[in-house]
């Protein structure tokens, strides 16, 4: 009773001061959220941050610095659990992830999947004329990609090097897409709307049982379009979506469970988790990422926890 008094008493103080989107979100979040935490400054000083995406086996986090500020130029850089930066490969890219035995980087931009092998290696294209925006990569290497303008979700299989359709027309505009722990579920949000999907991911990569799955919650001014943006998936299977609201959370059912606001004004772009122990959750936020503890963690490497 009393742990449960100390919890109540720390949500209640976080409505009060703006930190939790209202007062029903604070129980949904409570095995969430982490009392006595807040937004920290992981990397500023950036021109826009994009992309990011975490290494499970060390908490690192990949993120694409898409205009970056001279004389600096657009690149991917790492960020280690102790906020360490580095310069890795050049280029523009609004999507990143690894490969699951983290000797590849997979990047998506400019009209281009690439691949980079770790830690500093070569770049290999891999398809090129393509809508693109943000990736997820599946354990045996076919990769799930959103494309601006294409309305559609589309996959690369890495044995035939082809390009397909994995879906066509079910969203306005497909922005964050990620995976469930046990890879069976294919998860999108629609930039141009209110809804984010699901698709049973299938054993040839094709997808079926396409749901409009979770309504994510919009401004007043503009309350048909949430700008449902990056996503990242915890161990238990929710789903984070950053959105012009702030970061909106969702259990595996599809119910809301709340809203993290923006850590400043303006748009929250992309999302991962990190830190050694996987329990940070990382937001970009124009030229700054922050981050913030929380007790949901990320998925562990190969999907364990």
């Amino acid at each position: 009773m009393k742990r449960i008094g100390i919890l109540a008493v720390a949500f209640l103080t976080l409505v009060a001061a703006g930190r939790v989107g209202r007062a029903a979100d604070a129980d949904k979040l409570a095995e969430i959220i982490t009392p006595g935490q807040e937004w920290q400054v992981a990397v500023e000083g950036l021109g826009f941050a994009d992309g990011l995406s975490c290494d499970p086996a060390t908490g690192s986090i990949y993120f694409s610095d898409m205009r970056a500020k001279a004389p600096a130029k657009p690149g991917i850089y790492s960020l280690s659990p102790t906020l360490e930066k580095k310069r890795l490969f050049d280029g523009t890219f609004s999507g990143t992830r690894p490969s699951a035995d983290g000797k590849t980087l997979y990047a998506i931009g400019g009209g281009k999947l690439v691949s980079f092998a770790l830690p500093d290696g070569p770049q290999t294209v891999l398809a090129e004329k393509i809508g693109t925006n943000d990736l997820a990569v599946t354990h045996d290497g076919r990769i799930y990609f959103t494309g601006n303008g294409k309305g559609q979700v589309s996959l690369f299989d890495p044995k035939s090097k082809a390009v397909t359709a994995a879906d066509a027309g079910s969203l306005k505009n497909p922005n964050g897409i990620g995976l469930s722990p046990d890879q069976k579920t294919l998860v999108v949000s629609d930039y141009g709307g209110v809804k984010v999907w699901t698709f049973a991911v299938q054993a040839d990569g094709t997808l079926a049982d396409k749901k409009a799955a979770m309504t994510m919650k919009a401004p007043e001014k503009k309350p048909e379009v949430a700008s449902g943006d990056g996503m990242a998936i915890d161990s238990a299977g929710r789903a984070y979506v950053t959105t012009a609201e702030g970061l909106q959370i969702f259990a595996p059912s599809g119910e809301r469970l709340g809203v993290l606001p923006k850590p400043k004004p303006g748009s929250m772009i992309s999302c991962t988790f990190g830190g050694k122990d996987l329990d940070y959750i990382y937001v970009s936020c124009g030229d700054t990422i922050y981050r913030r503890k929380l007790q949901g963690k990320g998925i562990g490497p190969a999907g364990g926890k």
